[in-house]
């Protein structure tokens, strides 16, 4: 039987950095073979091929960030009632969880399959990568039902405190896609199809290993088949939660999706550059991503075991922990950005536009370690409709208009549009800040009812 771990007892530092680091680990596997398809595709084809696939991944990131925000929803939950010794309440948020995905699973595989061309005309796509743009979004939501089973999986797992096993699933479908990658790219020649199809076949893998080790190792309670059905006061719970957090990933990668569109009308190199380096700050932000999550888990859990001072010590360690990674991604881009757009791409003007704009956009490295995990925080805490607020806020009041208005502006590069991001993001900080001082989060925990 699989034990739970209890995040509500020991010393907080190793606890939390004992259930950060799988967590961390298994995000960095997950962006490397997110990356993979980008990076193999930067080394074998051409600027073409990078275009499609740095669009196309734009769209997928952006329904992982949806799935991500809803399992989060459910980890919360899950975690309280953890805390609480709730397990009846633990075995009927995991069957309404199961329900909710496979339904989202399906209507939204069948909307984007149907909705390829129009979403690709929408990205303003350059001429040139058009094609292979439609056919890696295409094949990629094929790939959906595997994405959103992972992600619920491995949500469910760490709210039970379990941060060890997602990190085996997604360590095979990271091996798999970088060796098919190879293989249909590099071998084949396939382009972006051949990326695309690599990303799936890892994708599945991670979901059936991870059914296989949730059969065969089970949980600390009872839990079968009968139990998976639709508990409308469950499912409004994991709405409750989930779906600000949800509305806020979405709609920022909705945002990054706009910007992209935005920059792809400069032209390809600036469509590829963008794309590079978002693929490099996917990586810089992990850690603080890692953070963020074990403190939304640890919160969750200590709140539900009426711990609120330990639960605010798990916020200020983790700041501290992602602060000093932060710094050092911060300091490097700014020695030497181009040794990491390099890894992406052979084209000598893509390496030196796409260094440009990291260099500007990586001050955002030090800030989300304060933003990402005050809002994990004020989550956990069972109060997720603050985040989505100030996060929309900052993102279409400043992100987004400034990027548009610098990019209309004579001369202007995009390593001056690349300081939109961190503005917007310092923005969002002065607000959580003002929230933390007041005190109001404390009256927004989410308390499992008997």
């Amino acid at each position: 039987m699989q034990q739970d771990n209890d995040l509500t007892k020991g010393k907080v530092i190793p606890t939390l950095l004992k259930f950060a680091f799988p967590f961390l680990l298994a995000s960095l596997l997950q962006a490397l073979y997110g990356a993979a398809d980008l990076l193999v595709v930067g080394q074998f084809d051409n600027s073409a091929q990078v275009s499609a696939v740095a669009t196309g991944s734009q769209i997928m990131q952006t329904i992982t960030g949806v799935i991500l925000g809803l399992t989060t929803g459910g980890t919360i939950i899950i975690g309280n009632y953890l805390g609480a010794k709730k397990y009846k309440d633990i075995v009927e948020s995991i069957g309404t969880i199961i329900c909710i995905f496979a339904i989202m699973a399906a209507a939204l595989t069948v909307s984007m399959v149907l909705l390829t061309g129009t979403i690709t005309s929408l990205m303003n796509t350059p001429a040139e990568a058009l094609k292979y743009t439609k056919q890696y979004i295409l094949i990629c939501s094929c790939g959906i039902p595997f994405i959103i089973g992972y992600n619920a999986l491995s949500g469910i797992l760490r709210g039970l405190g379990n941060s060890k096993a997602p990190l085996y699933f997604i360590t095979v479908a990271c091996v798999t896609n970088i060796v098919v990658d190879l293989i249909l790219v590099g071998v084949l020649h396939m382009g972006a199809p051949g990326a695309a199809i690599a990303t799936i076949l890892a994708q599945a893998i991670s979901f059936i290993i991870g059914v296989v080790y949730v059969k065969k190792v089970g949980f600390v309670f009872e839990f079968n088949r009968s139990h998976i059905k639709l508990e409308s006061g469950k499912a409004k719970k994991v709405f409750k939660l989930g779906l600000p957090i949800a509305l806020q990933d979405g709609l920022i990668n909705v945002s990054f999706i706009i910007i992209t569109a935005v920059i792809n009308v400069m032209g390809l190199m600036a469509s590829a550059s963008v794309g590079v380096v978002e693929k490099i700050i996917v990586f810089t932000m992990l850690p603080t991503i890692a953070f963020a999550s074990a403190i939304a888990a640890m919160t969750a859990q200590n709140m539900g075991a009426g711990k609120q001072e330990r639960a605010k010590q798990c916020l200020y360690v983790g700041i501290g922990c992602s602060l000093i990674i932060g710094i050092i991604c911060y300091i490097y881009v700014q020695i030497n950005p181009t040794s990491l757009t390099a890894l992406f791409s052979r084209d000598v003007e893509v390496i030196k536009t796409a260094s440009l704009y990291l260099k500007s956009y990586s001050i955002d490295c030090i800030l989300v370690c304060f933003v990402f995990c005050m809002n994990s925080f004020f989550s956990g805490c069972g109060n997720s409709l603050f985040p989505m607020i100030h996060s929309l806020i900052a993102t279409f009041f400043i992100r987004i208009p400034l990027s548009f208005v610098l990019s209309k502006m004579a001369g202007i590069t995009l390593y001056e549009i690349g300081f939109a991001s961190p503005l917007a993001t310092f923005a969002s900080l002065v607000m959580c800040i003002i929230y933390l001082r007041s005190g109001r989060w404390k009256k927004n925990q989410f308390i499992p009812k008997a």
